[in-house]
């Protein structure tokens, strides 16, 4: 539980704290705000992920970092236009849900990629005994 705990609070410093107002407003119509807010973000990931998970290597953790930093940059690619199109049209509720299931695909994706890592963690725990 801890672990998982660890990572929605990560995601939301990485994803939430650390974009600020030029990324949030720019990354639904500019590949470059996108990057850098998925550079950002994967940086920040990779940072937390470090300290979290202290019993996977460097290298498991920032392959963790790149995968989520992918797949974040193709949910947002999409979901940050659909979210930009419902606050221009004044669209409230619909604007919420689908910031809520924006979030709701990043978790997904940072707990089923949590899930691979501690796979091959257990893995390599079981070749090396």
């Amino acid at each position: 539980m801890r672990y998982i705990i660890s990572i929605l609070v990560i995601h939301f410093v990485a994803d939430f704290v650390f974009q600020n107002d030029k990324m949030a407003l720019n990354k639904s119509k500019s590949l470059y705000w996108l990057s850098i807010h998925v550079l950002v973000y994967t940086v920040v990931l990779f940072a937390g992920s470090f300290f979290a998970f202290r019993m996977f290597s460097p290298g498991m953790v920032a392959i963790y970092a790149l995968a989520n930093g992918v797949l974040h940059f193709i949910t947002d690619f999409f979901t940050s236009k659909l979210t930009s199109r419902l606050a221009q049209r004044e669209s409230k509720h619909w604007f919420f849900v689908a910031v809520g299931f924006d979030q709701l695909v990043h978790y997904v994706c940072l707990l089923t990629t949590y899930q691979f890592l501690l796979i091959e963690y257990l893995a390599h725990l079981a070749r090396t005994s």
